[in-house]
Protein backbone atom coordinates (compact mmCIF):
# COMPACT_ATOMS: atom_id res chain seq x y z
CA UNK A 1 0.00 0.00 0.00
CA UNK A 2 2.69 2.65 0.92
CA UNK A 3 4.32 1.64 -2.77
CA UNK A 4 1.24 2.72 -4.24
CA UNK A 5 0.69 6.19 -2.28
CA UNK A 6 4.79 6.72 -3.44
CA UNK A 7 3.67 6.05 -7.04
CA UNK A 8 0.83 8.04 -6.63
CA UNK A 9 2.92 10.90 -5.06
CA UNK A 10 5.25 10.67 -8.18
CA UNK A 11 2.65 10.69 -10.78
CA UNK A 12 1.36 13.86 -9.63
CA UNK A 13 4.56 15.78 -8.75
CA UNK A 14 5.10 14.84 -12.18
CA UNK A 15 2.45 15.71 -13.32
CA UNK A 16 1.93 19.09 -11.58
CA UNK A 17 5.62 19.90 -12.78
CA UNK A 18 4.26 19.60 -16.84
CA UNK A 19 1.31 21.34 -16.26
CA UNK A 20 3.62 24.35 -14.55
CA UNK A 21 5.92 23.78 -17.78
CA UNK A 22 2.90 24.24 -20.48
CA UNK A 23 1.59 27.32 -18.06
CA UNK A 24 5.04 29.10 -18.50
CA UNK A 25 5.23 28.72 -22.37
CA UNK A 26 6.56 31.40 -23.93
CA UNK A 27 3.74 31.47 -26.39
CA UNK A 28 1.13 31.95 -23.49
CA UNK A 29 1.59 35.07 -22.90
CA UNK A 30 3.18 38.17 -24.48
CA UNK A 31 3.89 40.66 -21.47
CA UNK A 32 5.02 37.63 -19.35
CA UNK A 33 7.97 36.64 -21.68
CA UNK A 34 11.23 39.24 -19.88
CA UNK A 35 12.25 39.77 -23.65
CA UNK A 36 8.93 41.82 -24.17
CA UNK A 37 8.96 43.54 -20.79
CA UNK A 38 12.71 44.47 -21.84
CA UNK A 39 12.45 45.94 -25.02
CA UNK A 40 8.74 46.62 -25.37
CA UNK A 41 6.92 47.54 -22.96
CA UNK A 42 8.35 50.94 -22.01
CA UNK A 43 6.27 52.24 -25.76
CA UNK A 44 3.76 49.16 -25.76
CA UNK A 45 3.28 48.86 -22.27
CA UNK A 46 3.53 46.46 -19.77
CA UNK A 47 0.14 44.40 -20.65
CA UNK A 48 0.87 44.99 -24.41
CA UNK A 49 -2.23 46.96 -24.84
CA UNK A 50 -0.41 50.05 -26.13
CA UNK A 51 0.56 53.91 -25.27
CA UNK A 52 -1.57 57.42 -25.88
CA UNK A 53 0.92 58.95 -28.51
CA UNK A 54 3.67 55.88 -28.37
CA UNK A 55 3.43 52.37 -29.44
CA UNK A 56 0.15 50.79 -30.63
CA UNK A 57 -1.46 47.97 -28.77
CA UNK A 58 -0.27 44.69 -29.76
CA UNK A 59 -3.50 42.69 -28.70
CA UNK A 60 -5.87 44.86 -31.06
CA UNK A 61 -7.00 42.98 -34.50
CA UNK A 62 -4.71 45.23 -36.21
CA UNK A 63 -1.57 43.62 -34.96
CA UNK A 64 -2.73 40.07 -34.47
CA UNK A 65 -3.83 40.47 -38.02
CA UNK A 66 -0.20 41.20 -39.51
CA UNK A 67 1.27 37.64 -40.94
CA UNK A 68 4.49 36.48 -39.30
CA UNK A 69 6.58 37.69 -41.73
CA UNK A 70 5.15 41.23 -41.44
CA UNK A 71 5.59 41.26 -37.81
CA UNK A 72 9.17 39.85 -38.10
CA UNK A 73 9.97 42.74 -40.59
CA UNK A 74 8.60 45.67 -38.25
CA UNK A 75 10.75 43.90 -35.44
CA UNK A 76 13.78 43.39 -37.30
CA UNK A 77 13.75 46.76 -39.25
CA UNK A 78 12.21 49.08 -37.30
CA UNK A 79 9.07 51.14 -38.24
CA UNK A 80 8.70 54.56 -37.85
CA UNK A 81 9.05 55.59 -34.06
CA UNK A 82 9.81 52.37 -33.70
CA UNK A 83 13.73 51.38 -33.31
CA UNK A 84 14.99 48.39 -35.04
CA UNK A 85 15.93 45.71 -32.90
CA UNK A 86 18.15 43.33 -35.47
CA UNK A 87 21.21 42.91 -33.70
CA UNK A 88 19.73 43.85 -30.23
CA UNK A 89 17.22 40.83 -30.18
CA UNK A 90 18.19 37.29 -31.34
CA UNK A 91 16.24 35.85 -33.88
CA UNK A 92 14.85 33.40 -31.93
CA UNK A 93 13.59 36.09 -29.57
CA UNK A 94 12.34 37.92 -32.05
CA UNK A 95 10.69 34.60 -33.63
CA UNK A 96 8.92 34.47 -30.21
CA UNK A 97 7.66 38.13 -29.88
CA UNK A 98 6.34 37.29 -33.26
CA UNK A 99 4.40 34.00 -32.37
CA UNK A 100 3.13 35.61 -28.92
CA UNK A 101 1.44 38.37 -31.05
CA UNK A 102 -0.41 36.13 -33.26
CA UNK A 103 -1.25 33.47 -30.59
CA UNK A 104 -3.23 37.04 -28.98
CA UNK A 105 -5.62 36.57 -31.95
CA UNK A 106 -5.87 32.68 -31.43
CA UNK A 107 -6.67 33.88 -27.03
CA UNK A 108 -10.01 36.05 -28.37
Amino acid sequence: MARLAFVFVCCTVCFGFSAHAQDSNPESSLAANPVYQKNCAKCHGKTATGHFMAGPSLVSGKATAMSADELRTIITNGKHHMPKFEGKLQPSEIDALVEQVRAQSKGK
